[in-house]
């Protein structure tokens, strides 16, 4: 194979993340941090990054410490085409030294760039796997790196609709030599599940809107002018809130405003969560509010994050009640948070680990409103359940309790659907803040433990604000878009490393918990 020179690219644009005890440096091209970390990539990280001289890298995301060491995220292409699992972090001290990388690349890119499946057979097998309905929207060669060996691959976006009525915009990826899916994701996520607002779950909450003569829009120029719209029990017409008194909803859902109500307090309290915990500017990071869509299709039993749109979508539900609540709000928003991050690819074990960070922080977004109304807990979508029923949609510090997540981590949790194998995280995350100790329901698991917990260890739990400050530094600096729950454990000990040293309590704890769910 003939290589050319490395090839260094610094992106024109790049976001910027506000990590605990961290700094944001100026998001352009030829920014310091970014040329340090490129001259890396071309002599100190260069081996480490397993670079070939057909590589080139866009840097997009970038975190400052307080002691000034930098971690540059970049994304990978080879030869032109986008290196799927191919992303990484690069990591200096403050001295502008060489610390590491984190990726989860396992070796360098070197495969034949002609593909023997041209794009179009390409898309007939992608419609295929998809089913009837679908709409091929687009055809991409790629390198695709998430398994052990780089391969060529085409990434065919198809467009349809799921069984449940949810949108899809699934990436189904062909191999270009045999036609065989190699993987395949969505970038739906779905939940599965100063006026007044008169909400279903929350109680009264003050909510802002916007004064134009005398009429009053649902959207809050304090955070980012995030605002909320209804669909009219459709799919495809946005109406945005506007009214006359500043009052919305009246805690019943006859009363269209009401779950609109919900939804706003929902942006409200994940938007001050994210930026009075970490510094985080809104989802993006970029101080721009999203929207909420709520009134979605008709019976419809989800909620989802569309990253598209920029949107969260709420059903009024069937077999549950209207799927606002707030820890279901904290859990859409933070997917956002994730691909604008770690990016962890909707598919595998990376999957898994995407849905458990919606959920844990869904359940801190929770604690953090404090709401009499809707006490935090370690339930997802309690409330979208008759009170006293006991039930959710999934149980944290528990999760087989749901009759299909997985307690424990075993060899082929990566291939259960992503809502159950994040039942790994979501335990690790509970025996990590919480323990077992104190009356906890939760248990440890034992050698040879597949989805049921059965182990009776004791841990003692650091607590969630620790623990969480923990996670969101091992998403935002360590984890790559194809992580998994081995990569996640080593992300979040770095991250435990760096917020309270090598040899502390939290770092021995965090080891502890991922020993716990079979995680070693």
């Amino acid at each position: 194979m003939k290589l050319v020179s490395l090839r260094l690219v610094a992106a024109a644009a790049m976001a910027v993340c506000l990590g605990q005890s961290a700094f944001a440096a100026k998001p352009t091209g030829d920014n310091p941090a970014v040329q340090r970390a490129l001259a890396h990539l071309g002599g100190a990280a260069f081996a480490a990054a397993h670079s070939s001289g057909a590589d080139a890298f866009v840097a997009r995301d970038l975190i400052v410490d307080a002691d000034g060491a930098e971690h540059v995220r970049f994304d990978r292409s080879h030869n032109g085409l986008r290196v799927i699992g191919g992303d990484l972090v690069v990591h200096s001290a403050g001295d502008g030294s060489f610390r590491g990388v984190s990726q989860t690349l396992a070796q360098m890119v070197q495969i034949d760039l002609s593909p023997k499946v041209d794009a179009k057979l390409a898309a007939k097998a992608a419609q295929a796997e998809f089913g009837a309905g679908g709409t091929v929207k687009n055809k991409e060669l790629v390198v695709f790196a998430r398994d052990a060996k780089p391969t060529l691959a085409w990434d065919v976006k198809v467009s349809g609709v799921r069984a449940d009525g949810t949108p899809s915009e699934a990436h189904l990826i062909i191999s270009a030599t045999s036609k065989k899916l190699l993987d395949r994701w969505d970038d739906i996520h779905t939940a599965d599940a100063v006026g007044n607002g008169k909400t279903l779950y929350s109680g009264k909450v003050k909510l802002h809107a916007d004064l134009s003569g005398s009429t009053y829009t649902l959207k809050d120029a304090t955070r980012g002018n995030h605002y909320v719209v209804s669909m009219g029990n459709g799919t495809s017409t946005e109406t945005i809130f506007t009214g006359s008194d500043n009052v919305w909803g009246d805690s019943t859902e006859a009363s269209t405003e009401t779950a609109a109500a919900d939804a706003a307090y929902g942006q409200n309290m994940t938007w001050d969560f994210y930026k009075t915990t970490f510094g985080r500017n809104g989802i993006a990071d970029d101080g721009a509010g999203a929207r909420s869509r709520v009134h979605y299709s008709s019976n419809y039993d989800n909620a989802f994050w569309d990253d598209s749109c920029f949107c969260m979508t709420y059903g009024d539900g069937n077999t549950f009640t209207p799927l606002v609540s707030l820890d279901v709000a904290g859990h859409e928003m933070t997917h956002g948070v994730t691909s604008r991050t770690a990016g962890l690819v909707y598919s595998r074990q990376s999957g898994g680990l995407n849905e458990g960070t919606s959920d844990i922080m869904g359940t801190m977004v929770e604690y953090y409103a404090n709401n009499a109304n809707d006490v935090g807990d370690y339930l997802i979508g309690e409330e979208l359940y008759p009170a006293g029923s006991g039930k959710a949609l999934r149980y944290m510090y528990q999760p087989s309790k749901d009759g299909a997540s997985a307690d424990c981590f075993y060899a082929t949790v990566g291939l259960i659907d992503v809502h159950y194998s994040s039942g790994v995280a979501n335990h690790f995350y509970f025996l990590l803040a919480e323990g077992t100790t104190a009356g906890s329901p939760s248990k440890t698991c034992v050698k040879g433990d597949k989805k049921v917990a059965s182990g009776s260890a004791t841990l003692t739990g650091i607590g969630r604000d620790k623990a969480s400050k923990i996670w969101y530094r091992a998403l935002t600096v360590y984890m790559t878009s194809s992580t998994d729950y081995a990569d996640a454990r080593m992300a979040t000990v770095s991250a435990a490393t760096d917020l309270y040293g090598a040899s502390s309590a939290e770092v021995a704890a965090v080891k502890a918990a991922w020993t716990a769910v079979n995680r070693s």
